[in-house]
């Protein structure tokens, strides 16, 4: 964060609302057609039924350039989603930066890539990569990972050990094996002169490694004990190993699959030793943190018992947390955002809220004020979290919101905040299951939670903004590319969808004191439109350098 002091100025054209200003995310709730996979339109909402009906609505993009990623077709996710509302502008993100760096050649240029590697050869060590094996360009890339491993190889390393994490959430939930597939046609057309390449572990993203907000180690502990320490049922292969798990299980998405260890004559093929290089290749954060402490901390680390602590050189892709510096180590420079909209709103001294469970804590929070821990001020800002459920999201899709609407009714009631912000993440979380009677009720929570939040923001005369983040539980099943339906397999299957989705999500202006103040406008807007909107009404110009408002001020 730069040292320049970010204030606001004064509107000459409004003063600002008198009570509160509500913004209300509905995680993965976007807007899509009418359809049997649908669960958005095929939950009960009358209260968004009726927001919809009676107050202005804006389509926003949440996905692609518009969010910064490379390409429209590239599905928005709540990080990037949650730093363009909280910045008001739009930063290349990880997936894109990652691109250009391998593109350009300046991540093998780097100080940490000539270390990691000049390790390797120095010790005719291995050099390990840890990471999601997908194309999802969520958490990672394959292509990121070949580009990487191929350049290993050109630059002298001899043994590389691949540790797969297997998507099935940003992605259709059974394609583990075309990504393995994939992988192990690179290694063997690159096993030769010397170089050897393995898969040397795996398990699904879910199970083990890529737990967030320390809602449960235990994950963590069991893609170490994998990963590290080489402890796990032992397979000849990864592709017997899913195809193993699968039929013993009944399993049916690759996120939950169980952990396995690849093995020749009963031993560990990739077992993390001291003397090693490790890689974390995704370039996302939320679920990179927890692993990376692990391997950066020493003897203070508490989590679990690590067993044996290999001394290796680790580095992430990026720097996955840049105020705490986690990892110590990376090999991109994670974009640096600043002139938040929480850091002006805290240099004006105007008070903030902001709540929601273990889950989509840090959106609101962390990643909202552009990838920084902690408060901007300790006086004015307050932070509420609620301890998400560690059970199946299916089998408790209400997960805490009924807590959060509580937390949220008593702010608002308080009258010491002048903006609240808050998550209800069921659209998101719930539908990554797969599950579309579990995902109708998750939504059918959130639209009761609104109607309780929206007594109370009338009751005080306050304004509320009801928005997303990015789709997910408006398309349950993958569609018929033609008609735009849900797709039907070949024995008359629909198949679950458990990815997030292209599709617009909605802003809706619940206004009844001001709304003659101003016109919402019609224009194509996104997520980051909405910081100029929000201090807008708040009674203040918006900063030159952020997208505009969706507001006209008369």
């Amino acid at each position: 964060m730069d040292s320049v002091k970010r204030t606001l100025e004064k509107s000459t054209k409004f003063d600002g609302i008198k009570g509160p200003l509500v913004c209300i995310v509905m995680d993965g709730i976007g807007i899509a057609g009418e359809n049997s996979g649908n669960a958005v339109y095929l939950a009960n909402t009358p209260t968004i039924d009726n927001l919809t009906k009676n107050y202005p609505v804006r389509k926003l993009k949440a996905h692609g350039v518009a969010v910064g990623l490379p390409s429209d077709e590239d599905m928005g996710n709540s990080e990037v989603g949650h730093n363009a509302m909280g910045a008001g502008q739009v930063f290349e993100q990880g997936a894109k930066l990652v691109t250009k760096s391998i593109e350009t050649g300046a991540m093998f240029m780097s100080d940490t890539w000539k270390e990691l590697t000049q390790n390797c050869k120095d010790k005719n060590s291995s050099l390990h990569f840890i990471g999601l094996l997908s194309d999802g360009n969520v958490h990672s890339h394959i292509d990121h990972l070949e580009a990487i491993i191929k350049q290993a190889k050109t630059d002298g390393v001899k043994k590389v050990r691949i540790h797969i994490l297997l998507d099935g959430r940003d992605v259709p939930k059974t394609s583990a094996l075309i990504y393995v597939e994939k992988l192990e046609k690179l290694l063997s057309d690159l096993n030769s002169g010397g170089f050897d390449g393995k898969i040397a572990s795996g398990g699904g993203r879910m199970n083990i490694t890529m737990d967030r907000y320390g809602a449960d180690w235990s994950m963590v502990e069991r893609g170490w004990h994998v990963h590290v320490l080489g402890e796990g049922k032992q397979y000849g292969g990864a592709t017997e190993a899913i195809e193993t798990i699968r039929k013993e299980t009944g399993n049916e998405s690759d996120q939950f699959l169980d952990s396995f260890v690849i093995a020749e004559n009963s031993e560990p093929v990739g077992k993390i030793n001291d003397g090693d290089s490790v890689i974390f290749f995704n370039f996302r954060g939320d679920r990179a943190i927890e692993i990376s402490m692990a391997f950066d901390s020493g003897d203070e680390f508490d989590k679990f018992d690590r067993v044996n602590r290999p001394d290796v050189i680790y580095a992430g892709m990026l720097e996955y947390d840049g105020d705490l510096h986690i990892p110590k180590k990376y090999l991109v420079n994670p974009p640096e955002i600043t002139g938040t909209l929480g850091e002006y709103l805290a240099n004006g001294k105007i008070t903030q809220l902001a709540v929601s469970e273990t889950q989509k804590f840090g959106h609101v929070t962390y990643f909202w004020n552009g990838n920084k821990s902690g408060k901007f001020d300790e006086n004015t800002e307050t932070y509420i979290e609620i301890k998400s459920d560690v059970v199946p999201f299916e089998q408790r899709p209400w997960m805490k919101a009924a807590e959060i609407t509580d937390i949220l009714i008593d702010g608002i009631k308080s009258g010491k905040y002048k903006f609240i912000r808050a998550n209800f993440p069921n659209g998101d979380m719930v539908g990554h299951t797969g599950n579309i009677d579990a995902t109708i009720i998750g939504v059918e929570t959130v639209d009761l939670q609104l109607a309780r939040i929206l007594e109370a923001v009338k009751e005080v005369g306050g304004v509320m903004l009801v928005t997303a983040d990015h789709g997910n539980a408006d398309e349950m099943y993958e569609l018929d590319k033609k008609t735009n339906a849900p797709a039907v397999s070949k024995d008359g299957q629909l198949k679950a969808k458990t990815a997030h989705t292209l599709n617009p999500v909605p802003c809706m202006f619940i206004d009844d004191l001001y709304k003659d103040k101003y016109n919402v406008k019609n224009k194509d807007f996104g997520l980051s439109n909405l910081a100029a909107t929000f201090v807008n009404l708040l009674g203040y110009d918006a900063p030159d350098f952020w997208d505009e408002s969706m507001i006209e001020l008369l």
